[in-house]
């Protein structure tokens, strides 16, 4: 059982930055799509970024320019900076890795972004 462990959010002001970090215990890491999704509430979660094994990266249009995702396999780790942070982009984050067939999640960690 894949487990995924985020961390990394808070509260920040409008235009701040913050980093969050998704530890996974999966074995083969490497092997794995990571993505990087939001929830605000109220809303559907959304896509944020993702990035393939390949390390090709994807990212949704509202994010474009200020989000960066990113991957160390040799510590089991994905990175999701947020810079120019705004606030609607207030939400719960998931991390998750992909691959055929199955999806897993984390327990999510809330930015919160004041204005």
């Amino acid at each position: 059982q894949v487990q995924l462990v985020e961390s990394g959010g808070g509260l920040v002001q409008a235009g701040g930055s913050l980093r969050l970090s998704c530890v996974a215990s999966a074995n083969s890491f490497r092997n794995y799509a990571m993505g990087w999704y939001r929830q605000a509430p109220g809303e559907q979660r959304e896509l944020v970024a993702r990035i393939s094994v390949g390390g090709m990266t994807n990212y949704a249009e509202s994010v474009k320019g200020r989000f960066t995702i990113s991957r160390d396999n040799s510590k089991n780790t994905g990175y999701l900076q947020m810079n120019s942070l705004k606030p609607e982009d207030t939400a719960v984050y998931y991390c998750t890795l992909e691959t055929a067939g199955n999806k897993y999640w984390g327990q999510g960690t809330q930015v919160t972004v004041s204005s």
